[in-house]
């Protein structure tokens, strides 16, 4: 009697928890490559749609990476669901390639950008959505920019930075090792020319390794505030004050050339969109920790954005 009873419990509380959910959860396949999980609301007959692009790196569509699980973009699609707004998050093509052993070592900055175009389309094609916001983050803010225009209904930039890639490699090493900024901006001159080169310090390999430099080289073609500013819609752009990535200065670059564009610097919030009362230990742990909500002012900036 007493089995009998846990399982009805374990029955009726599972059942419950499904019912708190005013959203429903589909696996959708957009071609070969992309995969990802459409949200829709439960009770929204033609709902608003937020597609969620993630960063750099074999980034999947939670917003995790590696031995790295924070949840990110999987918190961020569910908060806006549960305010009757439509989430689709995907994997990047790299992440699937990774599973099926299959990685393409020519993969280039313009294929995410394809892959985001592909998406864009594909619930545009549908006609099930009232209007399509493209969410971006970090890199994925400018694979957003660029998929977005003629496509997109309005566009988030979710800790995109406002300067080329080359000239954040530039002020990163900077800061963090100044011995190699000379080498540093060397190798970006060489690779914005659409060049590469064996020439560089063994310690600068992690970022100028010659297998990654076509694709560098092509990420490094495109400046975030000339592709901001192209697009004629709704922009809202979104930093935190303890985002160690991405400062707040590039926010700023990207709103100084899209005047109409709303600003969103959120206190406390970091690059994986949590909030950290604490210093850089806090911070760098928090990448690894999935219990952590996001930043209470986030979702709510987003929904008014939208709505």
């Amino acid at each position: 009697m007493k089995i009998k009873f846990l399982i009805i419990l374990m029955f009726v509380s599972s059942f419950s928890f499904a019912q708190d959910k005013n959203y429903t959860a589909q696996e959708v396949a957009i071609n070969k490559l992309i995969d990802g999980t459409l949200l829709i609301p439960n009770t929204v007959e033609k709902p608003n749609l937020v597609i969620i692009i993630a960063g750099s790196g074999p980034t999947d569509r939670d917003g995790n990476q590696n031995f790295l699980k924070g949840n990110s973009l999987k918190k961020l699609a569910e908060g806006l669901s549960a305010k009757n707004i439509a989430t689709f998050r995907y994997d990047k093509r790299i992440v699937k390639q990774i599973r099926n052993g299959n990685v393409d070592k020519n993969i280039m900055f313009n294929d995410f950008v394809e892959d985001a175009k592909s998406v864009v389309i594909y619930f545009k094609d549908s006609k099930k959505y009232n209007k399509i916001y493209i969410a971006g983050h970090s890199q994925g803010s400018l694979v957003g920019m660029l998929a977005a225009k003629d496509n997109a209904d309005g566009f988030i930039s979710l800790a995109g930075a406002g300067q080329s890639i080359g000239n954040v490699l530039i002020e990163q090493v900077e800061k963090t090792a100044p011995m190699f900024l000379e080498d540093t901006k060397r190798v970006v001159k060489i690779l914005e020319e659409g060049k590469t080169t064996s020439n560089f310090p063994p310690a600068l390999a992690s970022i100028f390794n010659l297998e990654v430099q076509p694709f560098m080289a092509n990420w490094m073609s495109y400046y975030p505030q000339a592709e901001i500013e192209k697009l004629e819609m709704p922009i809202l752009i979104v930093n935190g004050t303890k985002d160690l990535q991405v400062s707040e200065a590039e926010a700023d670059l990207l709103k100084a050339v899209v005047p109409k564009a709303e600003l969103k610097i959120i206190d406390k919030m970091n690059h994986v969109l949590v909030a950290i009362d604490g210093g850089n230990l806090e911070n760098s742990k928090s990448y690894n920790e999935t219990a952590r909500a996001l930043a209470p002012e986030l979702i709510d900036t987003i929904i008014k954005f939208i709505k």
